[in-house]
Formats: C-alpha cells, sequence, structure tokens
C-alpha cells in the first residue's frame, strides 16, 4: 500500500485514466467496425472523416500509437476505394 498522499492520487487517478482510455479505445474499434461492414461508398465516404478524427485523438492522448494509427487508416482508406457505388 502507498505511504504519500500523491501516491495514493496516483493509483486514484491511474484507474480513471485507464477507464477513459478503454473507452475512447473500445468506441473507436467499433465506428472502425461499423466503416467496415458498409457496402455502400458513399456512406463509407461520409463516415470516414469521423473515424479518422477519432483516431487522431486516440495518437493524441497516447491511447494508440501514431503507426497503428497510419496504418488503420491506410487499411480503411483501401477498403473504402474497393466497394462498389
Amino acid at each position: 500500500m502507498a505511504n504519500h498522499k500523491s501516491a495514493l492520487k496516483k493509483i486514484r487517478r491511474n484507474e480513471v485514466v485507464r477507464l477513459r482510455n478503454k473507452i475512447q479505445h473500445k468506441s473507436a474499434r467499433n465506428s472502425i467496425k461499423k466503416l467496415k461492414d458498409l457496402k455502400s461508398k458513399k456512406a463509407a465516404n461520409k463516415l470516414f472523416p469521423s473515424v479518422v478524427s477519432l483516431l487522431d485523438k486516440l495518437v493524441k492522448n497516447n491511447v494508440i500509437h501514431a503507426n497503428k494509427s497510419s496504418n488503420l487508416k491506410s487499411k480503411l482508406t483501401k477498403h473504402i476505394s474497393s466497394l462498389k457505388k
């Protein structure tokens, strides 16, 4: 058990941050899955900017690595371009 006030606060804070990161990461994964499930190119192009924005926010907050975000965006772009009208 922690002996200092600051260590106790750090333990509490870590739990809050961990849960927030988990929620953000899960919501991004769900939106990626939703985008991959779309069959319409028009709908996918409409949803794509919001997914990219989510990924960029995760990178900014150090939830995921920048390279992972780039790889995901690249794969999603390829997926959208392969869709039929």
